[in-house]
């Protein structure tokens, strides 16, 4: 995953997308006549000293903490609830960017009993719908204490987008234009994609499963080869769509959760060589907890193994349950189900040639 700052400040990313925010001491211009005023006027500015974000609802917390700025670990931001993984860039780029777009449309009530019909009532409240946004500074001050309730999308084109908001401490909302992406689940800020390799690329896997034979798989020649059992040679006939499975391992790859490698739950269950085309070959390492299977993936080759590498150096990733017969097949897994009686014998597959 790229790790340089997901936010620009005082940089192009943020100009681009805040055509409107100018960075300078000024800040931005005064409302044109007609248009709503900025809720934070100035904000761009302070904003460049943002070192964490915090998404609070009853049932859920979430923290972004940007690293590097202080620390001179290479600016980014991170999960810290999730061993420090780094988050999307474009995820808090358009949240601060959101906030100093934001404008106050018209002053909505200032009753305390009326503000849950906004959903605007106490995030930490049992049932709220709300949610408090907060942006701290290196201190620990906050740069924005805001509470975030219903939004009201529109249909029509060329209609912004707007939501109900307050100041956290007052009662005064405010129906401000904007948009605020607000999500306290930390699978919706990080980029769940770690692989799309097709399984036309994968010509030969080698299975070193613990307490088990290896097994080796190879593409068979021609345009139309498929995967196929090489080792060994006496095994029972086999199911097709088992074999392509393997193949198929790393398309549409993703992850469910993400631990520190050195921090890998479970026990070893094998490791898996795959060789593609292009000069690529990754190993797979898994783990199992329980249900749960752990990766730890590493590729060979060239430029493309590299940038592999940047994204996949020093993490483990928690697969699908499923992935377990994909990376590391027992023989038993790749066998053919037996034809009921009186049926049809299953067709064993051909092999590759030698």
């Amino acid at each position: 995953m790229q790790r340089r700052s997901l936010l620009i400040l005082g940089g192009a990313a943020l100009a681009s997308a805040a055509a409107v925010v100018a960075l300078g001491p000024g800040g931005p211009p005064p409302a044109a006549t007609g248009e709503a005023p900025l809720m934070f006027r100035d904000l761009a500015a302070r904003l460049q000293g943002a070192m964490r974000i915090e998404v609070t609802r009853h049932d859920q917390t979430l923290a972004v903490q940007r690293q590097g700025a202080t620390s001179g670990a290479g600016d980014a931001w991170v999960l810290p609830e999730v061993a420090n993984y780094p988050v999307r860039p474009e995820k808090v780029r358009e949240l601060l960017v959101g906030l100093t777009e934001l404008r106050l449309v018209e002053p909505r009530t200032a009753n305390p009993d009326m503000l849950e019909r906004l959903g605007l009532q106490d995030p930490e409240k049992e049932g709220s719908t709300g949610a408090l946004l907060r942006v701290l500074d290196g201190t620990g001050a906050p740069i924005v204490a805001l509470v975030v309730g219903r939004r009201r999308v529109r249909t029509q084109g060329n209609v912004p987008e707007s939501v109900y908001v307050r100041r956290e401490g007052e009662t005064q909302s405010w129906l401000a234009e904007g948009r605020l992406p607000l999500d306290a689940d930390p699978q919706l800020w990080i980029d769940r994609d770690l692989a799309n390799l097709p399984r036309e690329r994968v010509l030969r896997v080698v299975v070193q499963r613990e307490g088990a034979p290896a097994l080796v798989l190879a593409r068979g020649e021609g345009p139309d080869g498929r995967l196929g059992l090489v080792e060994p040679a006496d095994a029972p006939p086999l199911e097709q769509t088992r074999l392509d499975s393997v193949g198929s391992a790393f398309e549409f790859l993703t992850l469910t959760d993400v631990h520190r490698a050195a921090d890998i739950p479970g026990a070893r269950l094998g490791q898996a060589r795959f060789t593609l085309t292009d000069n690529l070959g990754i190993t797979v390492t898994l783990h199992e907890e329980g249900e749960a299977v752990w990766a730890l993936l590493e590729a060979s080759g060239d430029a493309e193994a590299e940038r592999l590498n940047a994204r996949w150096r020093g993490w483990a990733y928690q697969l699908g349950a499923w992935k377990r017969r994909a990376f590391l097949p027992l023989l038993d897994d790749l066998k053919a189900e037996e034809a009921p009686a009186g049926g049809a014998p299953a067709a064993t597959p051909a092999r590759p040639a030698p």
